[in-house]
């Protein structure tokens, strides 16, 4: 069966929401964690200057060598969770595109990994994030699209056209699909 479920996708794609709709679908207690969940859990120091991560006024993101660091760490707990029987779901924003997801791909090396693309259009994405009022201007439109360059995944889905929950449901079928191909 699935050990792990990556969600990839832009700001405000629906990940989150996805996330949590898994959680309700999927048989069995699965983990949520987020790249949010990393960067929430770093010193504030590191969420300004060019060692951790930081936002320009236009949503770029940056990251620096210690918020590399930081990554490679979290990266390799949340498969050794995997490792010791959790099952994680997974909400990450691959910056690098290919580069990102070689990192995962690396460190989830023997687990059984789904690897799901969240697309949104990046005016749909645009409003939820002014609808967020968290987010940085213009940070999901200019990851729309990035994010999924060069990604290889399994499934695709769309949250411009379709609610957290169906998107959760056509990702949990896939799930049941692959305990029966083992």
């Amino acid at each position: 069966m699935t050990q792990v479920i990556v969600l990839n996708g832009g700001s405000s794609s629906g990940k989150s929401g996805i996330s949590r709709c898994l959680q309700a679908v999927l048989p069995g207690a699965w983990l949520a964690l987020g790249v949010d969940t990393l960067v929430d859990a770093m010193p504030a120091s590191l969420r300004e200057g060019d060692t951790g991560i930081g936002f320009a006024p236009d949503g770029e993101v940056v990251v620096g060598p210690e918020f590399r660091a930081l990554e490679a760490a979290w990266i390799a707990g949340v498969a050794a969770m995997a490792r010791a029987g959790a099952r994680v779901v997974v909400d990450e924003v691959f910056l690098g595109g290919p580069d990102s997801q070689e990192r995962w791909r690396a460190a989830l090396e023997g687990l059984r990994v789904l690897w799901v693309g969240v697309r949104c259009e990046a005016g749909v994405a645009a409003g939820r994030e002014v609808a967020r009022g968290d987010r940085i201007g213009g940070m999901a439109a200019s990851q729309a699209e990035s994010v999924h360059r060069g990604v290889v995944y399994d499934l695709e889905v769309d949250t411009s056209r379709a609610e957290a929950m169906t998107c959760a449901r056509i990702i949990a079928e896939r799930v049941a699909a692959q305990a029966w191909t083992v």
